[in-house]
């Protein structure tokens, strides 16, 4: 066995731990460097993915690296380990951060040797730069510029303030979401929340494409968190947000769908404001009109005009099921013979890829950017999309979960691992080495 002994790694990693908390946003790069030489590897490099993930950013600065083309990408696609050798005979690991299921970035561990021990510290690594660098944020500006490429308009700037994290999960269910464009939105937003028992999300999509645009999504965002919160029902919630809209923006209004899902149950309640319909999607095939009902006034003004209470519709999904929620700038966006993307093309993207194994996080990131791919980078509306799975366990405390996905790589590696050489050579360590 190569490296610290197992006493000293532990130790190390504890010590980390304690400095990680005092250490400034800035000061993280130089904290690592110092624990890489302690754990005994050559270096260790923490990059961000930026908020469209088409790249990944030294949190040191420096050489980016692109998602769909390198290693770290596939580590970051596939929440999975990847080994590749150096052209100075040593190795890189590269493993994802990841916050929970949210994915953050990757690591690269450059080493001699790499065995099952080290990994391990390595994960540990990742698990704890993940947590810290989520926290940091909040309040870091270097950590948000190192996850942008671009200068954001203030509406977009006040509407991602806002926004949760882009996929939350348990071993029940994950809700994940894109938005475009990234650096000018106007009105479209997401929000999505766990409870014990319950997954909440929200999708809107406010009139204009201006800072009054963005305004009335955060009220209205605010409105359905605070009421959540306070424990009220779904039409409760969206009650609170007609009234405040009409009180405050009396001539804005929003669109939107309000979503509660039993996590026990799998009954799916929601209320659809103005907004084009969910979809639902079951063994790989979108159920024609599954969850679509006579239309209602949009939030605000419209709807307290209306007079007339919300509707709550239900339905019992089966395990497996995915929802889908979008804004109709994901349809109406054109593609290359100038015709509108449409309904068959945005969920045909999904299904094909979830059906080759990707993440649901990752279906959505690949749709979003063939959509804005095929128009140039340049949408003629926002486009948002919400993607919930109900995958309860097939027994109480058991079941597959993204989160799992994100350790994935250790039990793949742990099972037979015994040591990477620095001259390429492997030896039991089993599918993990891309040469």
């Amino acid at each position: 066995m190569t490296g610290p002994e197992v006493g000293h790694g532990e130790k190390l990693l504890q010590e980390f731990l304690d400095a990680v908390h005092a250490t400034a946003p800035t000061k993280l790069p130089s904290l690592v460097d110092s624990y890489a030489t302690k754990l005994g590897v050559r270096k260790v490099v923490v990059y961000l993915v930026d908020l469209q993930q088409r790249r990944l950013t030294p949190l040191s600065g420096g050489e980016q690296l692109l998602v769909d083309r390198t290693r770290a990408g596939r580590a970051y696609r596939a929440l999975d380990l990847r080994v590749e050798a150096t052209a100075d005979g040593a190795l890189t690991a590269w493993l994802p951060l990841v916050d929970g299921v949210e994915r953050l970035g990757v690591i690269g561990v450059h080493t001699d040797s790499l065995d099952s021990t080290l990994l391990d510290r390595c994960r540990a690594l990742a698990s704890i730069l993940a947590m810290v660098i989520s926290s940091k944020r909040t309040f870091s500006d270097r950590l948000v510029q190192r996850a942008r490429s671009g200068t954001m308009t203030l509406p977009a700037e006040m509407v991602r303030a806002l926004l949760p994290p882009r996929t939350i999960g348990n071993e029940w269910a994950v809700s994940t979401a894109v938005l475009e464009p990234a650096y000018e939105l106007g009105g479209d937003a997401f929000d999505h929340s766990l409870t014990e028992s319950t997954l909440h999300a929200v999708i809107l999509d406010a009139m204009g494409h201006n800072l009054a645009s963005g305004l009335t999504t955060a009220i209205a965002m605010a409105g359905f968190r605070s009421a959540r919160r306070n424990e009220a029902g779904l039409q409760e919630c969206v009650d609170t947000v007609d009234e405040v809209l009409a009180e405050w923006l009396p001539d804005q209004f929003c669109t939107g769908i309000a979503v509660r899902l039993d996590l026990l149950s799998g009954v799916l309640d929601w209320v659809n404001c103005g907004h084009p319909p969910p979809l639902l999607i079951r063994d790989q095939q979108v159920l024609d009109h599954a969850l679509e009902y006579p239309g209602e006034p949009p939030m605000g003004a419209p709807a307290k005009l209306a007079g007339t209470p919300r509707e709550v519709h239900q339905v019992t999904l089966e395990p497996g099921d995915r929802v889908l929620l979008y804004t109709d700038g994901v349809t109406e966006a054109r593609i290359d013979d100038g015709h509108e993307f449409g309904l068959t093309g945005f969920t045909g993207s999904i299904i094909r890829a979830t059906s080759a194994g990707a993440l649901a996080s990752e279906a959505l990131r690949q749709l979003i950017h063939s959509i804005l791919e095929r128009q140039s980078d340049t949408l003629r509306d926002d486009a948002t999309i919400l993607l919930i799975e109900w995958r309860p366990p097939v027994q109480p405390g058991s079941g597959p979960a993204e989160s799992a996905a994100g350790h994935r790589h250790a039990a793949d590696v742990g099972k037979h691992a015994e040591v990477w050489k620095a001259d390429g050579a492997a030896e039991g360590l089993q599918g993990t080495r891309e040469d």
